[in-house]
């Protein structure tokens, strides 16, 4: 799970509730006051502490059995990759293009399935990328222009309840993958207009342009 913030939060919660073994919590920020309205992982308590740790703590107070490895430190591209080799499934629950796009790289390389979530404002996504199936878009595919995505929650702001949607959203995506049941979002990106509460489901071509997954 990388990023322990809106997204991370639910995640981590529900992936450690559904008894997950083995979660890895990378996020080099720490707690403030401010964040507390949308990442519920973390209490007043918590404030400045490292936000791997206050998510470790909750994650093990909730079920005991979970085996958490916090990661306080932002990974380079040879760190991330090794992550996502060691993975099963990486969750993107981060909040900027330039960590989602390495991210996408990292999987894409290691194989790893990736579930991306994204919330700005009233408006969600999220998306299932899967390197192990030829024909499947990753998600550099859906953007020919990284510049126009740089917005982040923190500078656009975000209701917060939208993020507990789509970090639910992405757990139950992740379930999937770690079963091996069900339909995944693969080739879907999943759109959620919070203001008038509608579900847009589009579908996602491979580009065959694309400089991360067509070489």
């Amino acid at each position: 799970v990388i990023g322990l913030g809106g997204l991370g939060s639910p995640v981590a919660l529900y992936l450690a509730a559904a008894g997950v073994g083995q979660l890895v919590l990378v996020d080099f920020d720490k707690v403030d006051l401010s964040n507390l309205q949308r990442q519920i992982i973390h209490t007043m308590a918590d404030i400045d502490r490292l936000k791997v740790d206050s998510a470790r703590d909750a994650i093990q107070a909730l079920n005991p059995l979970v085996n958490v490895t916090a990661i306080a430190r932002a990974l380079d591209e040879t760190e991330l990759l090794e992550q996502a080799r060691q993975a099963d499934v990486v969750i993107d629950a981060s909040d900027n293009i330039s960590t989602r796009m390495a991210i996408n790289l990292a999987c894409v390389k290691a194989g790893t399935p990736l579930v991306s979530g994204a919330a700005i404002r009233f408006e969600a996504q999220v998306m299932v990328v899967r390197p192990d199936q030829p024909q499947a878009p990753c998600y550099r595919c859906l953007y020919r222009n990284e510049d126009e995505l740089a917005e982040t929650c923190a500078q656009s702001g975000v209701i917060s309840p939208l993020l507990g949607i789509v970090g639910s959203m992405q757990a139950v995506e992740a379930m999937k993958l770690i079963i091996g049941i069900g339909e995944t979002l693969s080739g879907r990106l999943l759109l959620l207009d919070a203001l008038q509460m509608e579900w847009h489901s589009v579908q996602i071509r491979k580009n065959s342009n694309c400089p991360v997954c067509a070489a």
